[in-house]
């Protein structure tokens, strides 16, 4: 998969104690890669990375993206071959709470990541994976595209358009691709992923699955609220292919640096974009139980409707969403139905990978036909 372009490289993974970057670790260790993880501890209990043991199985720093010289140290201890920054401070609500720490977290520390490469001279190809929360949302039924206005009314989705803007900043002032810079970096806009292993609070999944645990109704702040679904695999495959079109151009499908130094969008099929209402009602159909309506007057703003449009993915990578919503659901239940009767998370987790990667592989996916 991907080239074989990860088998025996060192790899930089911010974020590798949280929900996305424990799936990601895990599949780069798949991947025959070497891995080196910088984060601050598991950010939840229970947290995935301690259910996978992953702290055995990679380098594991302990650090705080928001501390420059501390990042700009490991990176050049590591001397890392790729780069892949999921630090973040993820959620909504919290950034009412927290706006200077999510600021501090989301901006400078993606500042950080991007100056420390700036003293990394040798080949590097580095994700910044921010959000699709980073658009100027007008809550219209438009697909965003990547070329479309940044923005953000709460404090999360603004740090992370800002967090663009730094990267598209220093892109074209230190990495552009014309002067042949040895470091290669792009950004990735994720829709709502789900999966399992996802702990947080005030998240929809992660909430059904501790009401269904403990028997009561799930409650939903906002049922009507309609997001772009999909499982975290797909847009991983999707970081995981990028950075490798980004270090190994004979992967292109056009030889255009300056275009796939860019950002990309991964989302799912549009007949994802569903309801908080629908999901919570294909999550049933898995685990059976109630939800109650739960709307919380005065609570603070998000965004009603949200979708995304992933034709550059589609066109310059050959990248494409392949495991429908009703998929997508499946897996996640399974994964929290049989870890919760059986300690065989980590070996779940692999398999759930690998089924992945064989579906793409049938379907004639570019990151799964090339091999090493």
């Amino acid at each position: 998969m991907f080239g074989g372009l990860f088998e025996k490289k060192k790899v930089w993974l911010s974020g590798h104690t949280g929900f996305k970057g424990s799936w990601l670790a895990t599949w780069l260790l798949q991947l025959g890669a070497r891995v080196h993880g910088f984060s601050l501890g598991p950010p939840t209990t229970p947290s995935l990375f301690e259910q996978l043991g992953l702290a055995s199985e990679l380098e594991h720093e302990t650090g705080d993206i928001r501390d420059r010289s501390t990042v700009e140290k490991s990176i050049l201890s590591a001397a890392p071959d790729y780069v892949f920054h999921l630090a973040a401070q993820p959620l909504v609500r919290l950034s009412y709470h927290e706006p200077v720490a999510t600021y501090e977290t989301n901006v400078m520390g993606t500042v950080h990541v991007l100056e420390a490469l700036r003293s990394l001279h040798r080949a590097c190809a580095a994700v910044f994976v921010t959000t699709d929360k980073c658009y100027l949302n007008l809550g219209q039924p438009h697909a965003y595209r990547e070329e479309d206005a940044l923005g953000g009314h709460d404090p999360y989705s603004s740090s992370k358009a800002a967090a663009e803007i730094a990267i598209a900043a220093w892109r074209s002032s230190f990495f552009d691709p014309a002067t042949n810079s040895p470091v290669k970096i792009a950004s990735a806009r994720a829709g709502n992923v789900i999966g399992g292993g996802d702990w947080a609070s005030h998240r929809i999944v992660p909430d059904a699955i501790r009401s269904l645990g403990h028997g009561e109704p799930i409650p939903i702040r906002n049922k009507s609220a309609t997001r772009p679904w999909q499982h975290v695999l797909e847009p991983l495959s999707g970081y995981l292919w990028l950075a490798a079109v980004l270090s190994r151009p004979s992967l292109r499908p056009q030889n255009a640096a300056a275009e796939f130094s860019g950002a990309f969008n991964f989302g799912p099929a549009l007949e994802s974009n569903r309801t908080v209402q629908e999901l919570i009602e294909e999550i049933l159909k898995h685990w059976p139980g109630s939800w109650l309506d739960r709307h919380e007057p005065g609570a603070p703003h998000e965004a009603e409707l949200l979708n995304l449009a992933t034709d550059k993915a589609d066109n310059l990578l050959g990248w494409r969403s392949i495991w429908s919503f009703e998929q997508a659901v499946a897996v996640t239940m399974h994964w929290y139905r049989s870890t919760a009767a059986s300690n065989h998370t980590a070996q779940l987790t692999r398999a759930q990978i690998g089924a992945y990667a064989e579906h793409a592989r049938n379907l004639g996916m570019a990151w799964a036909a090339n091999s090493g």
